[in-house]
């Protein structure tokens, strides 16, 4: 049976308004970029591989919707401080649908926690020269454990860690661009001969299914952490800013890949070899703040499978994480990480739109009633 979520398992220590609001947006931040994102395959995919379609029509309309997503998931949660953040989508989505989306969001997010292991698992692979299993393996070791010790501080640790990566990975693309010797416009010219790996036959729909799978992530995440806020204007301006600077950074990263396409065309880590062309020394402190990034959306994503059954830091959570650590290393281990990307989220990611589609209808709905969230 599904436990309530404690307010204390995600609230922030912060006191000033201010701070908690650039510690909300943090977490957020922190949660979605994960693997694909720190790696650069995520962005690739979505991104990068439709051109200047890709990084402004993409980036724009990703810019919108998760703003809006991240905005209405922590009013909703902190105005009606459901007992389980699950209850989200039966808000949106009545009895049945919501229950569908209810399991099906479990699983996608437990899916999600298996191409962290993947990403890890490449990061070794291909930069450090070492079996991809030691570094699937080590990361499900850290993080069950951080899981299994509790997560009292959980906003305040990945909250604080999520912007530092994000303004590196920006200076590595600003970089990117500014050093590419071909630049964007003959990187443009180029993506018809090369054979890139795309999520979907277009930009539009690309971004609708970007938009989707981060949705499936956040949407108990942010309900829960909704209950922590002291006002409906700083989980606002929390969601707003999250949401607003994760896209414009996808938009960035996705130039300087661009810059650089035909040498990152192909590759599992297309971040580190960008890094790599600039200085082999940047490349392996990159590769660590890669894991970082890995680290601070898995533990989250791990806890929310785990708190869906078991209450946060009782025999029975702590059991569960352990099986479902292990699990999940077996299965993301199985394929290459870029394939894991593309199966995983894509095909959750048309799913969750259809979750963007029952938000959007009860948001009009609300503004026509003139109701209150």
């Amino acid at each position: 049976m599904a436990q309530s979520t404690k307010r204390r398992d995600l609230a922030t220590t912060e006191k000033k308004g201010p701070l908690r609001v650039l510690t909300y947006a943090g977490a957020i931040i922190a949660f979605l970029i994960g693997s694909g994102f720190a790696t650069g395959q995520e962005i690739l995919q979505y991104f990068t591989s439709y051109g200047y379609w890709g990084i402004f029509g993409t980036g724009l309309l990703v810019l919108v919707l998760i703003s809006y997503v991240c905005v209405e998931f922590f009013l909703v949660g902190r105005k009606h401080g459901f007992d389980k953040p699950s209850r989200i989508f039966y808000y949106y989505c009545g009895r049945y649908l919501g229950t569908f989306f209810d399991w099906f969001s479990i699983l996608f997010v437990f899916l999600s926690f298996t191409v962290m292991v993947s990403g890890a698992g490449a990061v070794f692979e291909e930069h450090y020269g070492l079996s991809k299993y030691i570094g699937g393996v080590a990361l499900a070791v850290v993080v069950g454990l951080t899981a299994w010790f509790g997560l009292s501080s959980l906003v305040d640790v990945i909250g604080k860690i999520g912007p530092v990566i994000v303004v590196i990975a920006i200076a590595l693309g600003i970089v990117g661009i500014v050093r590419s010797s071909h630049g964007v416009g003959e990187g443009v010219s180029m993506l018809p001969s090369l054979d890139l790996v795309q999520a979907s036959n277009n930009w539009f729909m690309s971004g609708l299914s970007y938009v989707g799978f981060c949705m499936l992530w956040l949407a108990a995440f942010l309900t829960a952490l909704g209950r922590t806020t002291r006002s409906n204007r700083e989980a606002a301006s929390g969601g707003m800013l999250g949401g607003s600077i994760f896209a414009l950074a996808c938009m960035i990263v996705g130039l300087g890949l661009l810059a650089n396409i035909e040498l990152v065309a192909g590759t599992e880590i297309p971040m580190l070899v960008l890094a790599n062309e600039i200085s082999p020394v940047l490349a392996s402190g990159f590769s660590l703040i890669i894991l970082a990034g890995i680290f601070t959306t898995a533990v989250p994503l791990l806890w929310t499978v785990s708190q869906r059954f078991f209450a946060d830091g009782t025999p029975t959570f702590k059991r569960l994480t352990v099986v479902l650590a292990a699990v999940g290393t077996l299965i993301g281990l199985v394929l290459p990480f870029s394939q894991m990307v593309n199966i995983v989220y894509v095909i959750n990611g048309y799913v969750g739109i259809l979750l963007l589609v029952m938000m959007l209808l009860k948001t009009v709905l609300r503004l026509v009633r003139r109701q209150e969230i």
